[in-house]
């Protein structure tokens, strides 16, 4: 399966180890779904997770989030955007996490902020699923 996680889906993963996001970090790192990845998307990754505000609040080092940030980039799929399809998003933020979608013809976008993206993926052939559901989608 080809999935797209939106930024929060990565923070939240990150931050906690209570609810769906930490567990399907742990998939992706695991090969049980093709994590894919734009450069745009990644660097968003990167910015959001070295936040002062982020580190202060977990307790998370900038060395730590760069090992975290090495692995990841050993693992996503990387996704060139051939096309963009702006605007098709009520938030201008959104547009590159439904562009790397579309481009990786990913079959469904992760995402804690579904209302956000809303009929877009659908005209795409893309759903978009909470972190929960991934894993249901991923089975045991």
């Amino acid at each position: 399966m080809r999935l797209v996680l939106d930024t929060n889906v990565v923070v939240a993963g990150v931050r906690s180890r209570t609810g769906a996001s930490n567990p399907l970090l742990i998939a992706g790192f695991k090969g049980r779904f093709r994590w894919c990845c734009s450069v745009p998307l990644f660097y968003e990754y990167e910015d959001v997770l070295n936040r002062a505000e982020f580190l202060l609040e977990t307790g998370i080092t900038r060395d730590e989030i760069g090992v975290f940030l090495t692995d990841l980039a050993s693992t996503v799929a990387p996704v060139d955007l051939h096309f963009l399809w702006r605007p098709q998003l009520r938030d201008p933020g959104d547009e590159m996490v439904l562009e790397t979608a579309v481009n990786a013809r990913a079959e469904a976008i992760v995402t804690h902020n579904a209302r956000d993206f809303g009929a877009a993926p659908d005209r795409f052939g893309i759903e978009v699923l909470t972190p929960a559901a991934a894993l249901r989608r991923l089975g045991p």
